[in-house]
């Protein structure tokens, strides 16, 4: 086998989320950002709220809106 392939691991990795909750967990990057967590998503908590303010599509509507226009208007 190959040896120095492997990239390094880290056992106390930090995983930090937008609600402010922190744990460590074993990564091969030593920090992890997250938008959800166990104590933030909806199906953990059994709150009925919305995650996404904004969903995949409309993200990609918006963004790219400029361009079809453009091309409607030709």
């Amino acid at each position: 086998m190959k040896k120095n392939i492997h990239p390094k691991y880290f056992s106390e990795a930090t995983v930090r989320c937008a609600c402010g909750n922190e744990f460590k967990v074993g990564s091969t990057k030593p920090e992890i950002k997250v938008e959800v967590c166990s104590k933030c998503h909806p199906f953990f908590t059994g709150e009925s709220r919305f995650v996404d303010t904004e969903g995949k599509i409309e993200k990609f509507k918006k963004k790219y809106a400029q361009f079809y226009e453009k091309q409607i208007s030709e």
